[in-house]
């Protein structure tokens, strides 16, 4: 199916001791790009997460940003003893060396460093709710790439139609176009009250014929367009491909103008042109 580069998600997961908010934007680029803004305690999980990232993303630059809420960590306080008598020992040391100092209150004694410890969460119940989190939002994020991307299949295609469209018209008209090219030259040769030699009035008329025949690139722009079809409709990524083709459609384009003997022609190339530039705009956001 064919994916947009462009997608937003956010997925939160919660439990008794941990939260994990995780939310992830891609945009278009060349290749793979997958940057994160990790906490420290979900850092060793960025190699796997982007493994698993890789999988199901090929093109795009994709940032994570994951997010703890550290209040889930519980409540419980608790006193260390051994930091207790540790500091009990130094201030009897302290009051010996200076008996004038005040002694600290309760309140200070609690603020020194290890004296209150708190429960914490076990890294392993962060990476699960993380790893479950990620799951979430790159599922979430795939869907959304998908969406958009079917939206721009349809643009696409629908001017694949109106190209064709274009091209049945002008074949169409093309063997008139022809015969008045050769009316045309006619014409001024007898303007120039001059008898031509009948061999070689033939020869340039020919070499006229040739140098404004288009059967050639008319076949290659149906090719373009049906390969064009095919890759979108595929189930691999196609943008790269999509990409090179519309270089092939703007290539035959300019050789049809290059070859133009009428307005027709002429115009023709320009809707042409027109046409494979808004494909041009769609296909740089697909995957």
């Amino acid at each position: 199916m064919t994916q947009s580069m462009t997608g937003f998600s956010r997925a939160i997961v919660t439990t008794d001791s941990a939260s994990v908010t995780i939310e992830m934007r891609s945009v278009n680029n060349r290749y793979l790009d997958v940057q994160f803004r990790c906490p420290e305690i979900l850092r060793s999980q960025e190699v796997s997460w982007r493994q698993k990232i890789a999988k199901l993303i090929t093109r795009g630059k994709v940032d994570v940003s994951v997010r703890t809420d550290l209040s889930k960590q519980g409540g419980s306080l608790r006193l260390d003893q051994g930091r207790l008598d540790e500091l009990h020992t130094v201030m009897n040391q302290l009051g010996e060396r200076f008996p004038d100092a005040a002694p600290p209150d309760q309140l200070a004694l609690l603020l020194a460093p290890g004296v209150i410890s708190g429960e914490t969460t076990a890294e392993a119940v962060w990476v699960e709710a993380g790893t479950d989190a990620l799951s979430q939002a790159l599922s979430a994020l795939v869907a959304s790439r998908k969406e958009e991307g079917s939206k721009l299949k349809s643009l696409i295609l629908s001017r694949c139609e109106a190209f064709k469209h274009y091209l049945a018209d002008f074949r169409t008209a093309l063997p008139d176009l022809q015969e008045a090219n050769r009316q045309r030259l006619l014409s001024r040769i007898q303007l120039l009250s001059v008898e031509p030699d009948g061999k070689r009035l033939e020869e340039e008329l020919v070499y006229s014929a040739q140098k404004t025949d288009v059967d050639e690139e008319l076949d290659r722009l149906d090719a373009h367009l049906m390969a064009i079809e095919v890759a979108i409709e595929g189930t691999q990524p196609c943008g790269r491909r999509l990409d090179f083709l519309m270089q092939e459609l703007n290539r035959e384009a300019n050789t049809l103008a290059s070859k133009s003997a009428s307005l027709l022609t002429t115009q023709t190339a320009v809707e042409f042109k027109v046409l494979i530039e808004q494909m041009r705009e769609q296909i740089q956001n697909i995957e």
